[in-house]
């Protein structure tokens, strides 16, 4: 099959050039606005295998997709799977994906942040809402501070560009965050602050967590100078540059400001569901197709039926009325 930049286009005129994959829904975290504490997790049988996610990606590669996500739960705790990094690396060298990268919760970095630079990806987003090593167990309930700090050291050493994604959640982090700004831009690392999204049953209430994030950026301009600017990374985010730190500052919201109108990216699943839509629930199954015969031409056709269905945007509410999650899975089912 032939590559083509503009193969796949949704009914609203989007080229889709993005995709996430959740390798496995599993976490050495519980972070307790993604997650319930007792998780029920995927049989290990309903999984695809390394290999049948690489053909996967290479099939979206084939249609034009030139950035390519690793996402979990968390990508790093998955077997071998430095064995799909490196199989996916060689559309790097072959120019057909301009960028392989992936977000962790950096437990893992220590251990992988080399080799993830010797199969050429250039940046990582790392997930880390608090600097505050007692409030950083007790959101995540399993994690361990240090081991992530060592991650961060192990990925600088290998050259990895890190950009840190911090969930804005009101009463815990917000008050911190002007000093993770200073400490993320004092290392030379981005950071980005994302809303609290409604997905998933949790054992916290959301309307107690979220913070919009308009109200957090009028907080930080009253210390910080903050310039819009157009920079992009292929995601959601908008930037702003920090005038006291040189640094880049992103605000990712879901709820306050939808980014619908742009939006290029696709999700996969550990299990070949594919989503169209963060925010709905209509999904393609790609599993039976990628199954059904060793030519791929039965699993183009499901890819280019489902881009054809690409909603418009979501609808994401979180508000006293509403006490249901907009969608039921867990963010770890889908990818972050």
């Amino acid at each position: 099959m032939t590559a083509t930049a503009s193969s796949m286009i949704d009914p609203f005129g989007r080229a889709i050039e993005y995709l996430r994959v959740s390798v496995t829904d599993r976490c050495d975290f519980r972070c307790t606005y993604c997650m319930a504490e007792d998780m029920t997790f995927l049989p290990k049988k309903d999984l695809l295998s390394l290999e049948e996610l690489d053909r996967l990606c290479t099939a979206f590669i084939e249609k034009g997709v030139k950035k390519l996500r690793l996402t979990g739960g968390e990508p790093l705790v998955r077997k071998n799977i430095m064995h799909l990094v490196r199989e996916l690396s060689r559309h790097l060298k072959s120019g057909a994906l301009d960028e392989l990268t992936l977000t962790t919760n950096g437990s893992q970095l220590a251990r992988f942040a080399g080799e993830l630079a010797d199969c050429g990806v250039k940046r990582i987003n790392v997930s880390l809402d608090t600097l505050d090593p007692d409030k950083f167990r007790q959101i995540t309930r399993w994690g361990h501070f240090g081991r992530v700090m060592e991650g961060l050291e192990a990925a600088e050493r290998a050259g990895l560009k890190v950009k840190i994604n911090a969930v804005a959640l009101k009463g815990f982090n917000d008050a911190e965050i002007p000093d993770m700004l200073r400490w993320a831009h004092g290392r030379g690392m981005d950071l980005t602050l994302i809303e609290t999204m409604p997905m998933g049953e949790i054992d916290a209430d959301r309307t107690d967590q979220y913070l919009p994030l308009s109200l957090m950026r009028s907080m930080l301009e009253r210390e910080f100078t903050l310039t819009d600017i157009p920079f992009k990374t292929g995601g959601p985010a908008r930037y702003v540059e920090v005038g006291e730190t040189g640094g880049r500052l992103g605000f990712i919201t879901p709820m306050t400001h939808n980014f619908c109108e742009s939006c290029n990216r696709v999700r996969l699943t550990c299990t070949g569901t594919l989503y169209m839509c963060l925010g709905q629930e209509d999904a393609a199954d790609l599993r039976a197709p990628l199954r059904a015969s060793e030519g791929n031409e039965l699993l183009a056709q499901a890819i280019d039926e489902a881009i054809g269905r690409k909603p418009k945007g979501h609808d994401f509410i979180i508000d006293r009325r509403t006490q249901r999650p907009s969608v039921s899975r867990h963010m770890s089912v889908t990818g972050g």
